[in-house]
């Protein structure tokens, strides 16, 4: 079968198309003719191998897996003797970052706990753009967050690919959202359902006396005392991305900002779950989420479609299609 292959670390020139050998599931594992693959974050790192803290996991000096993509869609081509979820034929959306990774080639191999029979109502590169960043957003608001209906919550990066989620899911916990987003971006927030939309090239909603009651970070940078000043009391800010120093700053500094107060300050390690991409899945039926792909590159032009991810600022999502 065709992969995109990186044998070293680098820039998406080291990604090259190679002929290797189809994946065989294992027990518990299905075999997935993939038909669309999105980009995530993760997978940049993972291409640059930076922060150097993740060739702990990846390998120190080339990667020990040597294909990438994890949010996969795609048809059952085979299943292992364990799978009862499943069967040859199935549409399948998956998180493969539990699976080894591998979804930037024609077949890759899921675990059974990591897929989800794929919505009707969505095409494969919009199922494709769903499983990291739609249960990352769950997760931030509903677990690290405790979001509750009626309560004032903000979306920090809101037109990105975790952010347009995070937009749509706090909608329908019955939030009253604020998203907060580029000039460019207003209107496609404003039609995910958020009630109110800053635009950070024009207003810092960290400096116009306004408080919510959670603040979701998924973009943009602000110093943690600035956010702990726009939580009213009992406020949580939850940090799910952004640049390394956001990332350490809630993680290491969070608690120490609040001492003294009732807010709540930290930042989200989303783990792969099947219950979770279930939950979004009946979102998506339901028609409460969907969505938001900025551009479907080809599967021979996937080097184009990391080039475009290291360039930041994406409305939504970058699929490759197969």
């Amino acid at each position: 079968m065709k992969a995109f292959v990186y044998r070293e670390y680098g820039t998406p020139d080291v990604l090259k198309l190679e002929e290797v050998q189809k994946p065989s599931p294992k027990d518990d594992e299905i075999l997935v003719k993939v038909r669309a693959v999105s980009l995530n974050k993760a997978d940049a790192y993972f291409l640059k191998g930076e922060p150097f803290m993740l060739r702990f996991e990846a390998g120190l000096k080339r990667p020990q897996r040597t294909i990438l993509g994890a949010d996969t869609s795609g048809i059952v081509e085979a299943v292992g003797k364990d799978v009862k979820q499943f069967k040859v034929g199935d549409d399948v959306f998956a998180d493969l970052s539990v699976s080894g990774w591998g979804g930037l080639a024609e077949y890759a191999s899921a675990k059974e706990n990591a897929a989800v029979l794929k919505p009707a109502n969505v095409s494969f590169e919009e199922a494709a753009a769903v499983p990291m960043a739609a249960v990352t957003a769950l997760q931030g608001l509903r677990d690290n967050g405790k979001i509750q209906s009626g309560q004032k919550v903000l979306i920090n990066g809101a037109s990105g690919g975790v952010g347009t989620f995070a937009v749509q899911i706090a909608k329908s916990f019955g939030a009253e959202v604020t998203a907060v987003c580029s000039t460019k971006n207003v209107e496609l927030v404003r039609a995910l359902g958020a009630d109110h939309v800053i635009d950070y090239t024009k207003e810092n909603f960290t400096k116009n006396n306004k408080q919510y009651d959670l603040i979701l970070g998924t973009n943009g940078y602000h110093p943690l005392t600035d956010y702990k000043g726009a939580l009213t009391s009992k406020g949580v800010y939850v940090c799910t991305g952004g640049t390394m120093k956001q990332i350490f700053e809630s993680m290491l500094l969070g608690m120490v900002v609040t001492l003294g107060t009732e807010k709540k300050m930290g930042n989200l390690l989303a783990k792969p779950s099947q219950d979770d991409l279930m939950l979004v899945k009946k979102l998506i039926e339901d028609g409460k989420i969907k969505s938001v792909i900025e551009k479907s590159y080809p599967f021979e032009k996937t080097p184009d479609a990391f080039r475009q991810l290291e360039k930041g600022h994406a409305s939504g999502k970058i699929v490759v299609s197969f």
